[in-house]
């Protein structure tokens, strides 16, 4: 660790002793290449202080993060912290329109809090198609010691990192994009970073003891394609999506979409013997299938043959699993009030945004758009160019309309940086539409927002009648069928600017993304901290002079 990196340390833990702030955890972080065979095949992938997946942030609500990223790769690296909600500090969102990136050899220090939250996320590149080879690792958030979680604590606390796999480099995948190509189909599925032959020869990744209760966190980190998991012989019991406790219902499979994270309790109630963990794809053509090993403590005998058919065909089963998640209103999250005592369904909607997804081909090239337009990153990020008073000249705000009016003709693709203004603390309800076939998944920077229907067809006002106004999960990602649409409700209540992107690769790189900018109507330290002293500038305002900072 460096001397500038320890005198911050110091200062920080200083500042904790005299003015009574939440603790610290610092992490240094070394990005490099290295060599590994995921799928058998050695191919290089991105190492955070040489490990894949990365380190795990283990941490308690309201500590402080502190993270030095030091990038040693041959290109600009950001990494994001998928579902924390950076309270008034979009300056650490880590996204190409917050950030600028990390170049070669520099480091940049991420400092954020997670306030009153708790659950299961993960963080993960933003640059390039960097998130195609690693990068990633997981986030636990533990509930403070005085506020009640509604289940015993369980014996330990396992993670379950699970992705669709390409053997290609990040920068073959990139040309392929970059020249008008798809990536294809994906060569496998890891768990984390591993993926099982199922042959009863690898060794177990996790341990268990007979009578025991386990919690196990499973993450989507993937690239493409919806993960279908399961654990053999064992009943998964749900008790938290994405920061809120659920109500407690048993499946034998669970769906997780791209970028979704949920927690399950396993109770060790089998003969005492090796059992896998199937992560099975879904929606494709040809299922891809990985495992990973569970032993009983002084268990004999290897896990059983897996079946030939590993997951249901179709996605109605996974819209009932949906409909089938529910708020557990009497539990408490991360505060001490239960999550009950918040009654969405009784505020009223200020603000409607109906957005389509739509692709096409520009200059030979294949995009994808939300409601004609199909966000490309400026060489300025949005979020500095905001500070720096120079937004006129890095982009335009509303060309992405509330209600996409199809055209007449072709598909008419505008390839330009998407920005939606909006009001600071309005309650406002957005409409996903996927005009695609197939199912897509979405995650919005900033906000957890209330996912109160998903449906077959094309939405119109009449259908709200049908939403889950009382006890809808609230959460962070939504998955949307084909042809079908989802309505999520939410209070814009942190200003800044915020990410809502597809989290499938491809459509994101290609457009499927835009920035919600959430103003609020005086600047102030109350709403929005400063730029941070050491943020990276890059584009037209690197040597501009700095902004007067804001005030209470």
């Amino acid at each position: 660790m460096n001397k500038q990196i320890i005198s911050f340390v110091l200062l920080l833990l200083f500042s904790c002793l005299v003015h009574g702030e939440d603790p610290y955890l610092t992490f240094e972080w070394k990005v490099t290449y290295g060599t590994i065979s995921p799928l058998g095949v050695p191919q290089q992938v991105i190492l955070i202080n040489g490990q894949f997946p990365g380190p795990k942030i283990n941490c308690t609500s309201n500590n402080n993060i502190v993270v030095n990223v030091i990038n040693q790769l041959d290109e600009p690296f950001l990494i994001t912290w998928k579902g924390i909600q950076q309270r008034k500090n979009s300056w650490q969102d880590g996204t190409l329109g917050t950030n600028c990136p990390i170049p070669p050899g520099k480091n940049f220090t991420y400092h954020f809090q997670v306030k009153d939250q708790i659950g299961s996320y993960y963080y993960h590149p933003t640059t390039a198609l960097h998130r195609a080879v690693g990068g990633y690792g997981p986030i636990t958030i533990y509930s403070r010691a005085l506020i009640p979680v509604p289940f015993d604590t369980p014996a330990d606390d396992f993670t379950v990192l699970v992705s669709d796999w390409y053997t290609n480099s990040h920068k073959s995948l990139k040309g392929l994009l970059d020249t008008g190509r798809s990536l294809g189909r994906p060569d496998g599925i890891v768990i984390n970073g591993k993926s099982g032959k199922g042959d009863g020869k690898d060794e177990p990744m996790f341990t268990m003891v007979k009578g025991k209760t386990y919690r196990f966190r499973f993450c989507n980190v993937g690239m493409k394609d919806t993960i279908n998991v399961r654990i053999q012989g064992h009943t998964m019991k749900l008790v938290e999506m994405e920061g809120s406790h659920t109500v407690q219902n048993l499946y034998e499979l669970l769906d997780i979409h791209l970028g979704q994270c949920l927690s399950v309790l396993i109770t060790a109630d089998q003969n005492p013997k090796d059992y896998f963990i199937v992560a099975t794809s879904r929606f494709t053509k040809e299922s891809r299938v990985a495992t990973a090993t569970i032993r009983y403590a002084n268990g004999k005998g290897p896990a059983s043959p897996l079946e030939k058919k590993e997951a249901p065909e179709g996605w109605e089963w996974s819209l009932n699993q949906f409909n089938s998640f529910r708020w557990n209103l009497t539990a408490s999250s991360a505060r001490p009030n239960p999550q009950g005592s918040y009654h969405y369904g009784q505020i009223n909607i200020t603000r409607t945004i109906r957005l389509v997804s739509t692709a096409g081909v520009v200059n030979g090239k294949h995009r994808y758009a939300i409601n004609g337009v199909s966000h490309t990153d400026p060489e300025t990020p949005i979020k500095l160019a905001q500070y720096y008073g120079v937004a006129d000249k890095v982009f335009k705000y509303g060309l992405c309309k509330d209600e996409y009016i199809p055209p007449s003709g072709n598909e008419v693709i505008t390839i330009a940086p998407n920005v939606v203004n909006v009001t600071y603390r309005n309650f406002v309800e957005i409409i996903l539409e996927n005009h695609e076939k197939s199912v897509q998944s979405w995650h919005l920077d900033g906000f957890n927002f209330f996912a109160v229907a998903i449906a077959p067809g094309r939405w119109k006002p009449e259908m709200r009648q049908n939403y889950n106004l009382l006890d809808a999960v609230s959460r962070s990602t939504i998955q949307v069928y084909p042809n079908s649409w989802a309505a999520i409700i939410t209070t814009l209540d942190k200003a800044g600017l915020w990410n809502l992107r597809s989290n499938a690769l491809e459509k994101q790189y290609l457009g499927h993304q835009l920035y919600f900018s959430v103003n609020a109507p005086n600047t102030s330290l109350k709403d929005e901290y400063n730029m941070p002293d050491n943020d990276i500038l890059c584009g037209i305002i690197k040597d501009l002079p700095h902004p007067k900072p804001y005030s209470i």
